[in-house]
């Protein structure tokens, strides 16, 4: 592994660590000794990668805002991609620290608005550039106002994860979010695009397992073609 790649993965669990720990204790219950300390690291080695607990909280911020880009793969139409998202949001909320804590800051009284603002507002302009190319494709019925059902579904599933959080820990969240889009998908979708939908909880997971064998796949693509231009 070379140097860089070191560092970039050092990084990486430091903002791994810290989602864990704003997670857990919240933006003003978090100290930076909490996050070094758990991955056995000096203070030193920390203050190298970053400058405080505010830059930090933002690194979180930002790597669950880049959960909005996941290249999810192709489908038949923009809405099954748009369900695809909100699926695979739905695992990442049960099993990925730094999506934990992110929802955390987002969440709790006290901490910036920069915390709170910033993760909603990017998941508005994905829902609403989402819903726009699928009116682009005609999918969507005449009436639907694309700024309001932006809207309408982030709440929602703001809402809907928050109760699933405090009912189950999250363990019902795809059951939760699948019960949501077969509310709001008959309102928006026209019938012959509504019939090929596919929003069962299963879903979550098998999108999930698609995304990590793509990915894994375009990474061993790469390193293969990065030895043959060493070679």
């Amino acid at each position: 592994m070379s140097q860089r790649e070191a560092s970039r993965r050092t990084r990486q669990l430091i903002v791994e660590a810290a989602g864990a720990v704003f997670a857990e204790k919240g933006f003003n219950g978090a100290t930076i000794a909490d996050v070094y300390q758990r991955l056995g690291l000096t203070k030193g080695a920390f203050y190298y990668y970053f400058k405080g607990k505010e830059e930090l909280a933002q690194a979180v911020l930002a790597s669950q805002i880049d959960t909005v880009g996941f290249p999810i793969l192709p489908r038949s139409t923009r809405l099954q991609e748009m369900i695809d998202k909100g699926m695979l949001f739905a695992v990442q909320i049960r099993s990925d620290p730094i999506v934990q804590g992110s929802l955390r800051l987002s969440l709790e009284r006290g901490s910036h608005h920069e915390h709170r603002l910033r993760p909603y507002q990017d998941w508005l302009d994905h829902n609403r550039f989402a819903l726009g190319q699928a009116r682009e494709c005609g999918e969507l019925h005449a009436h639907v106002d694309l700024d309001a059902v932006a809207n309408l579904i982030v709440g929602a599933f703001t809402g809907v994860q928050v109760l699933s959080e405090v009912m189950s820990d999250w363990e019902d969240l795809e059951v939760r979010v699948s019960v949501l889009l077969r509310h709001i998908m008959p309102i928006i979708a026209l019938p012959t695009v509504l019939a090929e939908l596919d929003m069962a909880p299963g879903r979550a997971e098998r999108v999930a397992a698609d995304l990590e064998k793509h990915l894994r796949q375009r990474a061993e693509a790469e390193s293969a073609d990065s030895v043959e231009l060493q070679a």
